[in-house]
């Protein structure tokens, strides 16, 4: 994606470190038929351009697309 800096790459990394819990809020694919607003996932990493790759609670893989879609972290019950 244009204008993916270092310094933003770095700080989606620690947004969103691996194993942390998200919860999708928008996805822009109309494609896409298996997540709606509200799934949960497992992140597993963050590419070089951003894209947020999840393993989705409902068995899809779909990469977050940084600027476009959007999640949220999951809160903990203590939270």
């Amino acid at each position: 994606m244009l204008g993916m800096t270092k310094e933003r790459l770095q700080a989606l990394r620690a947004a969103y470190p691996a194993g942390c819990r998200v919860v999708l809020v928008h996805m822009d694919d109309p494609y896409n038929t298996k997540l709606v607003s509200g799934c949960k996932g497992t992140v597993i990493a963050v590419d070089d351009i951003g894209t947020i790759h999840v393993a989705w609670d409902c068995g899809s893989s779909l990469g977050v697309v940084y600027g476009v879609d959007v999640i949220r972290k999951e809160h903990e019950p203590n939270d």
